[in-house]
């Protein structure tokens, strides 16, 4: 396999008049390998988190091992729990940047780098999970603080927060006790896809990133709930029971606002399939809006996603409909995290994707994080046969970090040394 044989030469530099004063300004995309599918180039790519885009040094040496071992995109987390790792103009700098300079962007120095050395680069957004529930954001400008309402709300504690105010302490307070209590199980604070106010905030972030960064695309993550217990926060309820209300009899209507008043829950308890949809109908709508969008404003922009590998598992308790988003266009690269050890398990998920996949790009996602490289390799092998157009590891950071399944920190390299070899090509 020839590498990178179409970068030929510098790239010349455009100027934008979007910059932000004293901006860096990236090189222009350049030409890569598997841009177009009839070429069915294996894309090799690195889910990065925001750890790494912490300093410069570690932003140089992330692009410099991406192209020493062949990996083709990079798949950086700017937004991580409401927060942001560039000079974002809507939501407040992260605060494990607080150490570094101000003029200091790690999504420009990274789209910089990696263009340089002819490796893509996607802009990674947490969509609805905005804070931890360990330790809250300390910006006052942050959202959870900001906007306590925005908040997703568990079924169990519907009644109690529907009438108590958000800018109360003890209604935060209650969220954070029950998702404290099921660390296991939730990841954090998520906002709701049902307010209106948080769909516009989430796509205002979206296409600052795209209008002011030279990006090859956009990767939605935690573009879900949490769980079939959530959401209902206030909006989500009211929402639900005016729509509902529109087609009952004057008797159900009448019998349901009585009971509203003790259970404000009672329209969701009452037609539960229809809430599930309605929920799923939140988040297919947002993705639809966002993509097309985005591609109105730059057409190439590739559009991705990381979802739960079981289609029907992660619509039916995540509301995630992911096959829909591909049948509708609205995805270019479905990314199914099949972070299972088991090898054939892995087989039967990423077939499955392949198979909901409508035409569009399926890489298959590997957590390798918590495997050996022998077991990596042989998932990777997987994706080959299967007919995936690549594989996405998670994670870069894991892979460079001595552990029980890397004792040599050098994962990448041992992943390298095998792929090249497996498809007949030297490794650079």
């Amino acid at each position: 396999m020839k590498r990178y044989a179409a970068i030929i030469g510098c790239y010349t530099l455009i100027l934008l008049s979007a910059l932000l004063p004293g901006q860096k300004i990236a090189a222009p995309s350049p030409s890569l390998p598997g841009t177009s599918p009839a070429q069915h180039i294996e894309a090799r790519a690195l889910w990065v988190k925001c750890d790494t885009l912490s300093s410069s040094p570690a932003v140089i040496d992330l692009v410099r091992r991406a192209k020493k071992n062949n990996f083709t995109d990079l798949v950086v987390q700017v937004r991580s729990r409401g927060n942001a790792y560039y000079n974002s103009q809507i939501e407040p700098r992260a605060d494990e940047l607080a150490t570094q300079p101000a003029g200091f962007d790690p999504l420009a120095l990274t789209i910089e780098e990696a263009h340089r050395a002819g490796i893509r680069v996607h802009a990674w957004l947490n969509i609805f999970l905005v804070s931890s529930a360990v330790t809250l954001p300390k910006s006052p400008d942050h959202l959870v603080n900001k906007h306590p309402e925005w908040v997703m709300v568990p079924a169990s504690l519907a009644t109690e927060l529907y009438s108590l105010n958000p800018k109360s302490p003890e209604y935060l307070k209650r969220i954070l006790d029950y998702s404290r209590a099921r660390r296991g199980e939730i990841e954090g604070l998520f906002s709701s896809p049902a307010n209106p106010e948080v769909r516009e905030n989430i796509f205002e972030v979206w296409m600052d990133v795209a209008r002011r960064y030279d990006v090859d695309g956009l990767h939605f993550d935690y573009v879900r709930y949490p769980s079939k217990e959530f959401d209902y926060n206030r909006v989500s309820l009211d929402r639900f029971r005016n729509e509902i209300e529109k087609n009952l009899d004057e008797e159900s209507r009448r019998f349901l606002q009585t009971q509203a008043r003790k259970n404000p829950a009672i329209y969701a308890k009452t037609y539960p399939k229809r809430y599930e949809q309605f929920q799923r109908d939140q988040v297919t709508e947002l993705v639809g809006r966002l993509s097309s969008e985005a591609r109105k404003l730059k057409p190439k922009l590739l559009i991705s996603a990381a979802v739960f590998a079981d289609n029907d598992l992660a619509a039916r308790s995540r509301f995630q409909e992911w096959k829909v988003w591909l049948e509708r266009g609205w995805l270019d690269i479905v990314c199914p995290m099949a972070y299972t050890p088991d090898t054939q398990t892995f087989r039967a998920l990423i077939s499955g994707a392949v198979k909901n996949s409508a035409g569009k790009q399926v890489w298959g996602g590997i957590g390798s994080f918590k495997l050996t490289t022998e077991s990596t390799l042989e998932k990777i092998k997987v994706t080959r046969e299967v007919g995936t157009q690549g594989f996405i590891l998670f994670s870069y950071d894991s892979s460079i970090k001595v552990s029980e399944t890397n004792p040599q920190g050098n994962y990448l390299e041992r992943v390298r040394d095998s792929i090249m070899v497996d498809s007949g090509t030297a490794a650079q």
